[in-house]
């Protein structure tokens, strides 16, 4: 009676790993091709708004859960030999940390699409290096640390001295959404 029991279990660890890994490679192509905006959405009338949400339950997180705990419950049995209840802790743990692992690094990939505002104002009286020639009083482009963040940002030349490119520049002030430089 045992043995089928086991067996039983066996069948339903492995039919739950294959399905749910061929399940999650499925989801996981379709992200690769379309996007992350490939998950499910349901309109729960909600009065808030999650831009980069912790998404813990998301198919791509229970189907996570469903593969470690199959795959980790089949090895529980056959592979080191543990009996049923141990294997049904371990793995039910290692799919929760999977689940945990998956939302994670979901959220992680969230922030990657973060838009940066950058208040250009902050870069008046800093020093940075021309990334382009400029010609007297003409337009280029500078590299310059702004809030901890090296940015290339379009320049104007306020001076009559041709500025070669690496030279260092110093921001004069920020007017009309242009940076008025001079050479260092």
């Amino acid at each position: 009676m045992e043995k089928l029991t086991t067996d039983g279990i066996i069948a339903v660890y492995y039919y739950v790993a294959l399905f749910s890994t061929i399940f999650y490679i499925i989801k996981m192509s379709i992200f690769a091709v379309f996007g992350g905006d490939a998950e499910v959405h349901t309109d729960f009338n909600s009065s808030f708004e999650t831009d980069e949400s912790f998404d813990f339950l998301s198919i791509q997180s229970i189907l996570a859960f469903l593969m470690g705990f199959g795959w980790m419950g089949l090895s529980c049995l056959k592979v080191w030999g543990l009996r049923t209840l141990y294997s049904v802790i371990i793995s039910v743990l290692f799919g929760l940390l999977l689940m945990f692992l998956s939302s994670y690094l979901m959220y992680c990939v969230k922030k990657l699409n973060k838009k940066i505002t950058k208040d250009l104002s902050n870069a008046v009286g800093k020093v940075g290096k021309a990334y382009t020639n400029f010609e007297p009083n003409s337009e280029g482009r500078i590299e310059i640390d702004i809030n901890r963040q090296l940015s290339i940002e379009d320049a104007l030349n306020a001076t009559d001295n041709p500025i070669k490119a690496f030279d260092a520049v110093k921001v004069l002030k920020y007017e009309n959404n242009k940076l008025y430089i001079e050479k260092e």
